[in-house]
């Protein structure tokens, strides 16, 4: 007679940013023992922010896909928690690019204002532009029918058939656009601007990105489903972690699981840094892939797929989202004209000051007005950011990248690193050429700081221990993205050849706060599927649903007002020092 396996009831699950939260929360829901371990001092992972001053520089949500109704993403934030009775704020434009010659082209989601903004700068392009609105307007009735809360590889014949029709309407649609970049795309414009423009409509300029992924964005935000959530990035995370402990789970943080034991092809427990072990019937890793498949696990285990993901494809170029450097700014004064959010195009010798960067854009957000209640009235926060590299920086820094130390009798494993002096100079030079450049559009700037910080892609190797900084992951729409996800779709988030153990978060799926909390549904429902349990999830009893704010456009930005650029060259040291530890 064959031995009965042992239901499994216990599980561990390594990480506490949004895909670790989220997997906790329905492993809880559907009756499992939860632990999770984060080794940074508060959840969220890179869905954060902190104090400085009298302000809280937030770190990620700069838009929040699902977070209105009308979508599957919705029903997901709402059953963890995320956004339970908080006000969405929608800015009425996506995001404004200024080119490097002052023109500016204002991303309206609403196609009627779109396509009436981009006609009177290229009247010559009239017949492109509405090609583009009208895909634009068949895109906002595609979004209802998106699927978000059943993973592919779960789904039968007749569900993926059922998938497939709804999407029939928006056939030629869809393939037009996920099969076209949109670096080709934008060259089908006769305007230099529009053809500048059209890249760095999600901020900074992805060309691996078909025109697909502009259409989404669009599309959330024009149905109010990609606003920012008051309380801010922390404020979501730390929500979601409420969900899970109302919902019975344990969490602790300041613990950083080194070795995930193994015993007989099958996962039993964690072994963390200070020595201890913990035991599980299943463990979860929602921490940073490469850390978990080639140190947590030694780099056995690796199928052929998975081998050649983190040994090989990995180490491409453009596989894995880049990490940020980012400036934040405290100013002593409001800035009743500055726009919600805008990328600037740089000119070369400003882009040649700036380490790492990929693509010669910022991107600048009024953040308090975004986030009011971040910042104290009467003054303003700016953040700036831009995709980097991690080379540069890495070459600047002595000492290693994370370092425990004890700290009122507790180890600490974010504490901050005495990086060395280049490393130091090198964050300053970079601050204070940005401050340069945006003196042109804020003039008194220098003089209006009273506080601010920096972190590159090294602080978020401190802070996560993400691959080379990454902030989400793999990179969708090639090789690396697309590999995961047929990985995924045939044999589940785990590595065949080893019971007991699944992955969640972003390094399971494709970047994105949406992508990191729907993991955490999906894997729920591998794991109840291998236990014979039927799924299940809920919105909280009693939960109040959010509720939406749109802000209106701020004062038309207007060149004439402002004076002749600031010169680079022989940049003073700032007034206000930025952090010697960050």
């Amino acid at each position: 007679m064959q031995k009965q396996q042992q239901v499994r009831q216990s599980m561990i699950i390594i990480g506490g940013g949004l895909g670790g939260l989220s997997t906790g929360c329905y492993a809880r829901m559907n009756g499992y023992q939860t632990h999770i371990l984060e080794m940074h001092e508060i959840p969220g992972g890179c869905c954060t922010a902190w104090e400085k001053g009298d302000f809280m520089f937030d770190w990620c949500v700069s838009w929040l896909l699902g977070s209105g109704p009308g979508n599957e993403m919705h029903q997901i934030w709402r059953e963890i928690g995320a956004l339970d009775g908080k006000e969405i704020r929608h800015p009425e434009i996506f995001n404004i690019v200024t080119t490097s010659n002052g023109d500016q082209v204002r991303f309206y989601s609403d196609p009627e204002k779109l396509e009436a903004h981009l006609t009177a700068i290229s009247p010559v392009d009239q017949l492109q532009i509405r090609r583009f609105c009208d895909g634009l307007r068949q895109f906002i009735a595609c979004l209802k029918v998106y699927p978000f809360l059943r993973p592919v590889g779960l789904m039968s014949f007749w569900d993926r058939t059922k998938m497939m029709a709804s999407f029939i309407p928006y056939f030629n649609l869809i393939r037009k656009t996920i099969t076209v970049l949109m670096t080709d795309y934008s060259k089908q414009f006769k305007s230099p601007i529009l053809q500048e423009a059209f890249n760095f409509i999600l901020y900074e300029k992805h060309p691996n990105f078909p025109v697909l992924p502009f259409y989404f964005q669009l599309a959330s935000h024009a149905t109010h489903s990609a606003g920012v959530p008051e309380g801010g990035s922390l404020g979501l995370a730390m929500s979601i972690e409420q969900r899970y402990k109302r919902l019975g789970g344990e969490i602790t943080y300041n613990a950083k699981v080194e070795e995930i034991l193994v015993k007989n092809d099958v996962a039993v427990g964690v072994r963390l840094t200070d020595g201890s072990e913990l035991f599980a019937d299943i463990i979860v890793s929602a921490a940073d892939g490469y850390t978990t498949v080639m140190k947590m696990l030694h780099g056995r285990y690796l199928t052929p797929v998975y081998k050649k993901l983190y040994t090989e494809t990995i180490k491409k170029p453009e596989m894995v989202f880049p990490g940020y450097y980012t400036l934040f700014l405290g100013l002593k004064k409001p800035l009743p004209d500055a726009e919600y959010c805008t990328t600037y195009l740089l000119p070369e010798d400003v882009a040649k000051n700036l380490p790492g960067i990929r693509h010669p854009s910022i991107n600048v957000q009024l953040r308090n007005g975004l986030y009011p209640e971040l910042a104290p009235q009467e003054t303003s926060m700016i953040y700036v950011s831009y995709f980097c590299d991690i080379e540069p920086w890495r070459a600047l820094t002595d000492g290693t990248e994370q370092v425990p130390r004890e700290k009122d009798g507790q180890i600490i494993h974010t504490l901050p690193l005495q990086r060395g002096s280049a490393y130091q100079k090198a964050k300053k030079q970079t601050a204070n050429a940005i401050i340069s450049f945006l003196e042109n559009y804020f003039p008194g700037l220098r003089e209006a700081v009273v506080v601010r910080d920096a972190a590159t892609p090294m602080t978020q190797i401190r802070y996560t221990n993400n691959y080379e900084g990454s902030v989400l992951g793999w990179q969708p729409f090639v090789e690396g993205g697309e590999t995961l996800e047929e990985e995924v779709k045939r044999n589940g988030p785990g590595i065949p050849g080893l019971g007991n153990f699944y992955f969640s978060g972003v390094w399971v799926t494709t970047g994105g706060l949406i992508r990191a909390a729907t993991a955490g549904r999906h894997v729920l429902q591998f794991i109840c599927k291998d236990d014979k349990k039927t799924f299940t999830a809920n919105i909280e009893e009693g939960a109040v649903a959010p509720t939406h704010k749109v802000l209106a456009p701020r004062t038309p930005w207007q060149r004439k007002q402002w004076p002749a650029p600031v010169p680079i060259y022989n940049i003073p040291e700032p007034t206000v020092e930025l952090a010697e530890l960050v």
